[in-house]
């Protein structure tokens, strides 16, 4: 990385723009710029998992998921930068289905609990949901790599395994139950 911030503030977005990285100036409201802002809100949400006690193999997979994601926005900062390659895609799509060799077939819809690092990975699952449609919304406007938006699809199925793996380790599952307030 060849620029390096020795000064945190510098004033030149107070008018509601923002630099990228190839010198360019966006709207901070532009769709390249709220997906950039989603993609970092679901870093700090895998971080927020990561506080809990996990096995290895979990954490790496996570710290991983973390690196992709700076990825993804190194993607969305340097418009034409291809940084995420199909092996992450398929990264992913083994850790899936490892994970998911050992949970019974759902049955029902299940609510988002079982302890806190199952609802961490549930909140984690949601943001990435909408990090996802941010991409898709600013992939019409401007080059945004169609494997990131695997990518993030791909992510958000492995965060409700996880959370499931999760809450199964933790206080349970708990399904949804149609009709219950009645």
């Amino acid at each position: 990385m060849g620029h390096r911030l020795s000064k945190i503030y510098t004033r030149t977005g107070d008018g509601g723009t923002t630099g990228l990285g190839d010198g360019s100036r966006v709207d901070k409201d532009s769709a390249r710029v709220q997906a950039l802002g989603d993609v970092d809100e679901l870093n700090c949400c895998i971080g927020a998992i990561l506080v809990h006690p996990l096995d290895d193999e979990m954490r790496a997979c996570l710290l991983d998921v973390q690196h992709a994601l700076f990825d993804i926005g190194g993607e969305l900062s340097i418009p034409g930068a291809a940084l995420v390659v199909d092996s992450y895609v398929d990264s992913l799509e083994r850790r899936l289905d490892s994970c998911n060799e050992e949970l019974p077939p759902l049955k029902e819809f299940i609510l988002p609990g079982g302890g806190g690092a199952a609802v961490a990975c549930h909140l984690a699952r949601a943001v990435c949901r909408r990090a996802e449609r941010r991409l898709v919304e600013a992939s019409r406007s401007g080059e945004v790599s169609a494997v990131s938006r695997r990518y993030l699809n791909r992510l958000s199925d492995l965060l409700f395994v996880l959370a499931r793996v999760l809450a199964r380790k933790g206080e349970g599952e708990v399904c949804w139950e149609k009709g219950r307030n009645r």
